[in-house]
């Protein structure tokens, strides 16, 4: 785990609402599909931080009963970065999917 995730894991991350969470993965993620097919390592270094991320929320006591969404889009989102062939999902569409918690989560500040 990242530096940076360890401090989140340490207990930060579960004072944060699901939707500023879900907004933090996707920053992640639209950092790993502006990156893809242009510096293969910045991609992957920023879909292991999406799964980092990804990985606490779904380890997050609150969201016990949302635990089949999260895991669902952390398929998807393993999926989308091994090229697509078992969902055929992919970054792009993704990224759109966080968009909306990242605005949602701008509103509700």
């Amino acid at each position: 785990m990242s530096q940076v995730h360890a401090n989140l894991a340490a207990g930060r991350w579960q004072t944060l609402p699901l939707v500023e969470q879900l907004a933090n993965v996707g920053s992640d993620v639209a950092r790993a599909h502006r990156w893809q097919g242009k510096d293969a390592s910045l991609s992957e270094k920023a879909f292991i931080r999406a799964l980092e991320l990804l990985d606490l929320t779904i380890g997050d006591a609150r969201w016990k009963g949302r635990r089949k969404e999260l895991t669902r889009v952390r398929e998807l989102l393993c999926d989308a970065m091994t090229g697509g062939s078992a969902y055929n999902s992919d970054l792009a569409s993704l990224d759109r999917y966080f968009l909306h918690f990242a605005v949602a989560a701008r509103a509700g500040r």
